[in-house]
């Protein structure tokens, strides 16, 4: 929200240093986003006096001028507005100005003639909407002053970051109320005041007597009142209006539209005018019905799109159409226009839930909704609606109609709440004065009274502010104002609590070390997921269980609950690809959500996900780039397991039934003890293309609970050892289907307590020299004891009782 520091000043004193009040805005829960000086959007923008008005000789619709901007030779400019003439004052953007939109002024040529400035329009200057023309100054403008001060633009806006809990600041009254309490100074509403200008109406037809507002349901609609202002003249807006909408964010319409822009800024209470006569039957009478959107519904909405409605939707509608999307956004063919006389001036309230779904549903978020999903206060609907007719009346010559149709289905009431001062010093750990706390709570707009007991308070918590619902909330309000950074910082107290990680956060900790070490980065991606990317990822819609559905979700990309971290990380990997990233290794621990029939709450599991595409390095001179390939990812699963101490660790091959998403033949499950801990392989190339992701791309993903029940806290101390190994290299022929990790199952288990260890150090394959359908694997096993050297006898006993084991159990053949 932006919020002009002149119109402020108008109903608080605010603090000459900016950077402290920022700083303070920081500390009380009102982010600063940034600060903004308007006036240097018109730096170099003066006030002119046109001299000479000729035609251009080469077109039949601009003129060339010169204009005096008080800076000694005249300036010629090239315009094209209807309305210049010679002896006029005109705002000029000299060379080197840049104007709203980020257009720089610079010398150029028009059809031949030089032109070295701009005669501007309001439109142009971002200070109305005529362009029509340029604008035309009053006589007696001093020549060359800079247009800001001609005007009184001159402001700092403050572009405010405000919570969802604090509707009350996303309007001028409700920042002054908040920059009173937070100096302790007063503040003034002007409320009443704008209501006393409501001009005494005339005698005539009561508002009732032509309109009637029926709601539908009062949960989707508390409160609709509806004035009425004929006689309306629909033009531009007078420049102090316009210029308080454009500080405010907003760009001037017309005066009947800024004057709804105006209140809304200025109160935090939407309105909505209609052109009366489009809603009008052909007796010239309305019938405003507030009531959900049938399914399939259609409006074509003030920015102009057709949009198609759902029943969780609610509607202004005549008995005949839709013309209003409700708290959101006005129709198209009821919008008001030069054309209209009679105006329809709608303020309500609305259901702050369902317009939050409506506008996130739609992608249509606007100032009203935003005020209206955080909660409008109801009990000032009727009061800011004669507020806005009276300033209607005013800017716009009308005259307002007598009565108001008032429609109020439940009326919200001040929320009693209880405040014990020795209680709130207790749990803040300060010794805060009473009086300060009742200051402070009067001026944020309760009521205050003393009760029985001198340290208790009976506050009235109002209805502008819904976030006041605890006794605990009024402790934090007086706190935040008071200023945490006065409290003195002190260390929970217990007797014998010491704090420690619990095993999983061990377990994480150490994880993450392994991974960084190993040259992987941790990211972070969306918890929320697109309802396909179990699909796309290969597997049936119900492989991983049930989607949460997201009620309220932010778009329908991300109307679902992940179920599985990788689709995320492969949208990492497409993106860096597709701006050159070509080495990428990221891994994430996150949650991932699973629903299930007949059980209200979801199942959560805590998943460590990585991916590696490209290579570790880029080639060099003296080494080629290796891409990443299974045994990489692998190789990073067996560093973990070796860290954590996991026991008899595996790998088993995974068929493409039993993991879609990978490469078939390049795919395994890691296992400890028998457990299933994860998988790793290779990304299926159709997956890849599924995420726009570049192939080849190796995956794996572990369980961290079953990590954590695998992992224990150290390896088991092996000695030094002390006597000689004996290594015999060993060839062995077996066919295509007999793996290694069959061979050295059987290997371990026949070698017994000598035999040390196993590795294979080549595979070999020649239909002439091994055989069609056979491999050769070669081996170099270790024997060794423990309390003696081993003979050569029992070397070779012990060895040829494994070969003799392996060649039943696999069918092997020793390799000569």
């Amino acid at each position: 929200m932006k919020v002009s520091l002149k119109w402020l000043s108008e109903y608080t004193q605010v603090p000459g240093d900016l950077k402290a009040f920022c700083d303070r805005l920081d500390l009380t829960g009102t982010g600063v986003e940034g600060v903004e000086q308007t006036g240097e959007a018109f730096e170099g923008v003066v006030v002119a006096r046109v001299l000479t008005c000729e035609p251009h000789p080469d077109s039949d619709h601009m003129h060339v001028v010169t204009v005096d901007v008080g800076a000694g030779e005249p300036v010629q400019i090239v315009c094209g507005a209807p309305n210049i003439a010679a002896d006029i004052l005109v705002p000029v953007a000299t060379v080197g100005a840049v104007l709203p939109g980020d257009f720089k002024i610079k010398k150029s040529k028009l059809r031949g003639q030089v032109s070295c400035g701009m005669c501007c329009s309001q439109r142009e200057l971002g200070l109305g909407s005529d362009h029509s023309g340029i604008w035309i100054l009053p006589e007696g403008t001093p020549v060359g002053t800079p247009i800001a001060e001609v005007i009184g633009s001159g402001d700092t806006v403050l572009d405010l970051e405000i919570t969802p809990n604090r509707p009350d600041c996303l309007s001028v009254v409700g920042m002054a109320r908040e920059v009173g309490a937070m100096y302790q100074q007063p503040v003034t509403y002007p409320l009443a005041a704008d209501v006393a200008k409501l001009p005494a109406v005339t005698a005539g037809p009561d508002v009732a007597d032509a309109v009637s507002v029926t709601v539908a349901e009062t949960d989707r609609c508390p409160r609709y009142t509806a004035r009425v202002i004929d006689n309306v003249k629909v033009g531009p807006s007078p420049d102090w209006l316009a210029e308080r909408v454009s500080a405010a964010g907003g760009r001037p319409i017309n005066n009947v539209v800024d004057v709804t822009n105006y209140i809304l800024y200025l109160y935090g209470q939407p309105l909505h005018a209609f052109d009366l006569d489009t809603l009008a039957d052909a007796d010239g009478k309305v019938a405003v019905v507030v009531r959900a959107a049938e399914e399939g519904e259609e409006l074509v909405t003030l920015d102009g799109e057709k949009r198609v409605l759902s029943e969780d939707m609610t509607v202004i509608a005549t008995p005949q159409r839709a013309v209003a999307l409700a708290g959101v956004m006005g129709g198209l063919d009821t919008e008001v226009t030069e054309a209209t006389t009679t105006v329809l001036l709608e303020s309500a309230d609305f259901c702050n839930g369902r317009t939050s779904r409506t506008s996130r549903n739609l992608g249509l978020i606007s100032e009203a909704s935003m005020r209206y999903e955080r909660g409008v206060d109801e009990n000032l609907c009727e009061l800011v609606s004669q507020a806005a007719a009276a300033l209607l009346a005013e800017v716009s010559g009308g005259t307002v109609r007598p009565g108001v149709v008032d429609v109020y289905g439940r009326e919200a009431a001040p929320r009693p709440l209880t405040f014990r001062i020795p209680r709130f010093n207790a749990m803040m750990g300060a010794d805060i004065p009473a009086d300060f706390i009742e200051d402070i709570l009067v001026r944020l707009g309760c009521a205050v009274e003393a009760a029985a007991d001198a340290d208790v308070l009976s506050v009235l918590a109002p209805t502008f502010r819904p976030d006041l619902e605890r006794e605990i909330d009024l402790y934090e309000e007086v706190l935040r104002l008071w200023g945490m950074d006065r409290i003195a910082p002190t260390l929970p107290g217990g007797r014998e609590r010491v704090g420690t990680r619990t095993p999983e956060q061990q377990v994480a900790r150490r994880v993450n070390d392994v991974l960084r070490a190993a040259g992987l980065n941790e990211t972070m991606t969306y918890s929320f997921a697109e309802p396909g990317d179990v699909e796309r990822l290969g597997l049936p819609a119900d492989g991983l269980g049930l989607a949460v559905e997201l009620l309220n979700p932010l778009n329908a990309d991300m109307s679902v609950m992940r179920q599985s971290i990788l689709p995320g990380l492969l949208r990492s990997v497409a993106y860096n690809q597709a701006r050159g990233v070509k080495n990428i290794q990221l891994y994430e621990i996150g949650t991932v959500f699973t629903a299930h029939e007949g059980k209200k709450r979801a199942k959560e599991k805590r998943k460590l996900v990585g991916v590696l595409a490209g290579a570790m390095a880029d080639t060099a001179w003296n080494a080629p780039s290796v891409p990443f390939d299974f045994f990489d990812g692998k190789g990073v699963l067996e560093s973990i397991a070796r860290e954590l101490a996991c026991p008899k660790v595996r790998f088993r091959a995974l068929s493409a039934d039993e993991a879609p998403q990978l490469q078939p033949g390049r795919a395994a499950e890691m296992m400890s003890n028998g457990a299933v801990i994860g998988w790793v392989g290779e990304v299926h190339p159709l997956v890849c293309d599924a995420f726009d992701a570049a192939a080849p791309v190796v995956a794996f993903e572990l369980d961290m609970a079953a990590l954590t029940r695998a992992s224990r806290p150290a390896r088991d101390y092996v000695d030094v050892p002390t006597f000689p190994a004996v290594t015999v290299d060993q060839a062995l022929v077996v066919a295509e289907d007999v793996s290694h990790e069959k061979l050295v199952q059987v290997m371990t288990s026949a070698g017994g307590k000598l035999l040390e260890s196993v590795a294979l150090f080549d595979v070999y394959r020649d239909a002439e020299r091994v055989g069609t359908g056979k491999k050769s694997m070669a081996y170099s096993l270790t024997y060794r004891a423990a309390d003696r050297t081993l003979t050569s006898e029992e070397v070779e006993r012990a060895h040829g009782k494994l070969v003799d084991k392996v060649q039943k159990a696999t069918g092997a053949e020793v390799r000569a």
